[in-house]
């Protein structure tokens, strides 16, 4: 059968479009089609639009959807084929992209669970599954041709050592096996942001002695390199000029450090009371700058400038074209996560959470005292950072960007406050309106800081100010309700325990929309829950889940997020240029990536908010 072709320069590309983001479960999107022949048809459908599609820049998902939709209603097949489809056309769409990448720049990524269950005889390493002399199973197989064409490879699960190892400029293609489930999480930020990337879903997601189909493995790995006919744009540049600025060299050379002595590496880790008195602070701020975190700030304020300045980043030469950044651009956007470090290490310390970026904070580490003269140091070193390149930043944009820095400290300190006194008063009462100004406060600044600060160092006389507030705000505003619900999910990287904001007594939209929808008898239960000494923390914790869940909470938290989600792709629409709009979306798409989100429901009550509740 012949497929239409399809023009994907209609979608998403249109001055003023309005973006249409549909976020929903995607559970019954993920069946895989169970005969051979048919996801031959399927797949031979996706390669023929794939060959008619522009592949100056990345497909959304949402334009993917609507492709993969049209093309499975000509083919007669299920919805459920959707998700499935999308890879296929994702992998046909980027084929291109991977085969201008060497083979030896390419890293090829396996799931665990192609190995046999039983008898398996390989170990574990730090890079995953060591079955390098292990012929067991087909995994050997794969790894032993790629290996030999020159592949990087990896037996793991999940983005986030992937991302790593492209940002870290290891890699510049991704070919990989993986479920639709780990494909849907490990995927979709690699795919948004440019980075070329093929895949061949298992053929079932119960991750026991599972297969695929295997010529399509091999097919995968043998592209060959050749140049493609169109280059697509990328974010990868940017993102790992943004993360290049916090490796100990060139952090050295952008910081400039005043004192001389041994940095904590040098001292064999035997903490700051090994480090010279006068110096220690200084080596330890630069320890804690470049440790931890996506970098996703910097990363703003540097992809905003470019985007303002031609967008040439973005190009198949946007390494060159970000290695010409002066210093001075640099250091702002050092600034930005100098400053955010900073409000980390005073936040841990109000909040005396156990654990930041996987490791003990630092308060809890070298002392209270020692903790808050590291933020404040680190405060006075974003300032610095700006106000002593103001002779080639220019005196006005110098003190543009320094009043933009101050306005947002000002602010989310403010925002801090109002959560401490919250947390320190006798009534626990909390309405959702009040929990949405706080985050409004406490979490937007610092966003709309590096959006801000990317325009002006762009030196563009357009005004962005309003629209880059407001954008800022409904994404802060989503970000931290997202981050509520994560604190209920465990987190890896800080948050070790679920629960952790309830039993710390911190003001969140959760804990509002509970006692707004619980009756008395239950409201005044969850409020005693807080100072409850005569349950455990595990006790109170699942009490406390049990009222949030027969509340609707987590549903109702859900839906604030799509609903200021919309609100700044409304934003997003009307601005121009093309390159600075499509970044609005993007940032959209990873600042509120949420996998957790596709999967079954926690809960689904029916729950009476006001949803046009709207921080101040």
């Amino acid at each position: 059968m012949a497929i239409a072709p399809i023009d994907s320069n209609s979608a998403d590309s249109e001055p003023g479009r309005k973006r249409k983001s549909r976020r929903r479960q995607t559970a019954h999107l993920k069946q895989v089609p169970p005969s051979k022949q048919m996801r031959e048809t399927i797949r031979a459908a996706c390669m023929q639009i794939a060959a008619s599609l522009d592949k100056s820049r990345p497909l959304s998902k949402d334009e993917m959807e609507k492709i993969v939709r049209d093309m499975l209603a000509e083919l007669d097949q299920p919805e459920s084929y959707v998700g499935w489809t999308m890879v296929m056309l994702a992998s046909e769409f980027w084929r291109d992209q991977v085969a201008a990448v060497p083979h030896e720049r390419r890293l090829f990524l396996l799931p665990h669970c192609l190995k046999h269950a039983e008898g398996c005889p390989a170990d574990y390493d730090q890079f995953g599954l060591d079955c390098k002399t292990c012929g067991a199973c087909s995994i050997a197989d794969y790894r032993t041709i790629a290996e030999e064409m020159g592949y990087k490879v990896l037996v793991a699960e999940g983005s986030p050592i992937v991302m790593k190892i492209i940002v870290s400029g290891h890699v510049d293609a991704i070919v990989g096996v993986a479920c639709l489930n780990v494909l849907e999480k490990a995927i979709d930020k690699i795919l948004l942001a440019g980075i070329p990337c093929m895949a061949v879903p298992l053929l079932s997601s119960d991750c026991r002695n599972t297969s695929v189909d295997e010529d399509w493995v091999h097919d995968m790995i043998q592209v060959p390199h050749q140049q493609p006919q169109q280059k697509t744009r990328s974010y990868v540049h940017l993102m790992r000029a943004a993360s290049a600025m916090f490796e100990e060299q060139e952090l050295t050379r952008l910081v400039q450090p005043q004192r001389k002595g041994p940095t904590l590496a040098e001292v064999n880790g035997k903490g700051a009371s090994a480090l010279d008195p006068i110096s220690a602070t200084e080596k330890l701020a630069l320890d804690f700058l470049a440790r931890g975190g996506k970098y996703s700030r910097p990363f703003t304020t540097l992809a905003v400038y470019d985007a303002l300045t031609g967008g040439d980043g973005t190009t198949a030469d946007g390494a060159a074209r970000v290695a010409d950044y002066s210093d001075s651009v640099k250091r702002t956007a050092l600034a930005i996560e100098t400053f955010h470090k900073a409000s980390l290490v005073h936040d841990d310390i109000e909040d005396d959470d156990a654990y930041r970026y996987g490791d003990v904070t630092v308060h809890r580490k070298y002392g209270v005292p020692t903790a808050i003269n590291l933020g404040d140091y680190m405060v006075g070193l974003g300032y610095r950072l700006v106000s002593r390149d103001r002779k080639e930043l220019g005196a006005d944009k110098a003190a543009g960007i320094l009043d933009c820095l101050a306005d947002a400290h000002m602010r989310l300190s403010e925002g801090q406050g109002a959560e401490l006194l919250w947390r320190d008063a006798a009534d626990k009462s909390l309405k959702p309106v009040d929990a949405l100004k706080i985050y409004a406060l406490k979490t937007s600044p610092a966003f709309e800081a590096a959006l801000q600060c990317g325009v002006l160092l762009s030196g563009t006389e357009e005004d962005y100010s309003e629209p880059m507030r407001l954008f800022a705000r409904h994404v802060g505003v989503a970000f931290q309700i997202l981050n509520d619900l994560k604190d209920w999910r465990g987190d890896s990287d800080n948050k070790l325990s679920a629960g952790g904001d309830v039993l710390g007594g911190r003001p969140t939209v959760l804990w509002a929309l509970a006692l707004e929808n619980l009756n008395e008898t239950h409201r005044t239960e969850l409020v005693g829950l807080i100072d409850d000494d005569s349950r455990s923390a595990a006790a109170r914790v699942a009490r406390v889940r049990q009222l949030y869940t027969e509340a609707g909470v987590f549903d109702a938290a859900q839906r604030l997020v799509e609903k200021y989600r919309s609100r700044a792709e409304e934003i997003a629409d009307q601005l121009e240029p093309e390159e600075l709009r499509r970044l609005m979306y993007y940032l959209i798409d990873t600042i509120l990536d949420d996998p957790a989100a596709s999967q079954p429901p926690m809960v689904m009550h029916t729950l009476s908010v006001d949803m046009a509740v709207t921080p101040a």
